[in-house]
């Protein structure tokens, strides 16, 4: 876009809304709020600002969620550190900001992209927007980095889009000032119920699931930086013990791109009958997938959003969570970090068939699917008195 151009743009007094993301998990949980803020293009202009710290991971989702992106920052090097993620995204944002002049930076969540973008924001003096503000688990090192960044992003943000009361809670205990805060629900329902009413399974899939028609599917997913070692092992050496026990589950692991992943799955998993090892999907498919499980086990936190939307139990790996509401609800169960314990979970799941029953009949504790319009609504109130 030329200056002449976006001076002219400005000069019709639309407010910009610069919207930054860099994961798989940012753009999911973004895409229903870029969508609501588009719906007003009569009186908000949308930038939409990509650091790729995920490219391979993050490309599939930007095209399948219809997103456009106005700006790459192409911030994504191999082995690349938190530091030098950070340093590039902030480094790169700034001639941007010089560029579109936001009136607002939109952030989402816990991502190295996220405190850089807040940080940025911050400096040049643009309010920043935070959705999914107020996740904690109360321990500054797990998850890490990501609790400790989500903590910050809340002292450099100007507006919290809070999706539970809980969350609300957290923010007021920290000195957030309550007229900031806004419950809207997380945004992630949004999108999982959009997806799969407008996308079937793809044709690989179709098959995988016609192979295993008739078992029970248990579906893994782990990634978490701190399960990385003997965490992960213990949890993958659990999860083959009950597999070769029970002839009617199966087990299906796509597979994150990490090295230190692959490595514990190139030891624990290697020729095991049922369990099927397979390449990350695409994001409609990983849902197509879930909605197909008898139990997931995973230590990912969006996971923790997309179990009870489809009404599915779910053995939550990790010691802590920043979502108790999956577990207060009663579709979550903490397992921890020892993998005996969790042999012992699997057990109790395979007994205990009143908590499939239950699972089923949870309200969703992350909302109705209208987080995006809500979050359009309060943009809305805070230019109105701001």
């Amino acid at each position: 876009m030329t200056e002449e151009k976006n001076s002219a743009l400005k000069s019709t007094n639309k407010k910009t809304i610069l919207t930054l993301f860099g994961t798989r998990p940012e753009i999911i949980k973004l895409a229903p709020v870029i969508w609501a803020i588009e719906k007003r293009s009569d009186i908000w202009r949308s930038v939409t600002v990509s650091s790729s710290q995920h490219t391979d991971l993050l490309r599939p989702f930007i095209r399948d969620l219809k997103i456009n992106i106005d700006h790459d920052l192409a911030v994504m090097t191999p082995g690349q550190t938190p530091n030098a993620v950070l340093s590039r995204v902030v480094d790169a944002i700034e001639p941007i900001f010089t560029k579109e002049k936001p009136d607002l930076i939109i952030v989402q969540g816990d991502t190295t992209t996220a405190i850089a973008g807040a940080l940025a924001g911050f400096y040049a003096r643009i309010p920043v927007a935070h959705v999914e503000a107020g996740l904690r688990t109360g321990n500054r090192h797990s998850p890490f980095p990501e609790e400790m960044n989500r903590r910050l992003i809340s002292q450099l943000a100007d507006i919290h889009f809070a999706a539970t009361d809980e969350n609300i809670k957290i923010l007021l205990s920290e000195g957030i000032r309550k007229e900031t805060i806004v419950l809207t629900g997380n945004p992630v329902v949004d999108a999982l119920h959009h997806i799969l009413k407008n996308s079937q399974c793809s044709e690989k899939l179709s098959k995988f699931l016609q192979q295993v028609k008739g078992k029970r599917l248990l579906v893994l997913t782990t990634h978490r930086r701190e399960n990385f070692g003997q965490v992960m092992s213990s949890h993958l050496k659990a999860l083959r013990k009950f597999i070769e026990r029970h002839k009617d589950i199966e087990l299906v692991f796509p597979v994150h791109p990490n090295p230190s992943v692959r490595a514990a799955v190139n030891v624990e998993f290697a020729n095991i009958d049922r369990i099927h090892c397979i390449d990350p999907l695409e994001y409609a498919d990983f849902l197509h997938l879930l909605s197909h499980a008898w139990l997931i086990a995973s230590d990912s936190g969006g996971v923790q959003e997309e179990a009870p939307s489809l009404g599915k139990p779910l053995l939550v790996l990790r010691d802590t969570t920043e979502r108790p509401e999956v577990l207060a609800c009663g579709v979550g169960r903490l397992v921890g970090h020892s993998g005996e314990r969790l042999e012992e979970m699997l057990e109790e799941a395979i007994k205990d068939k009143s908590w499939f029953e239950k699972v089923l009949q949870i309200q969703n504790p992350f909302g109705k699917g209208n987080a995006g319009e809500q979050i359009a609504s309060a943009i809305d109130n805070y230019f109105a008195t701001h």
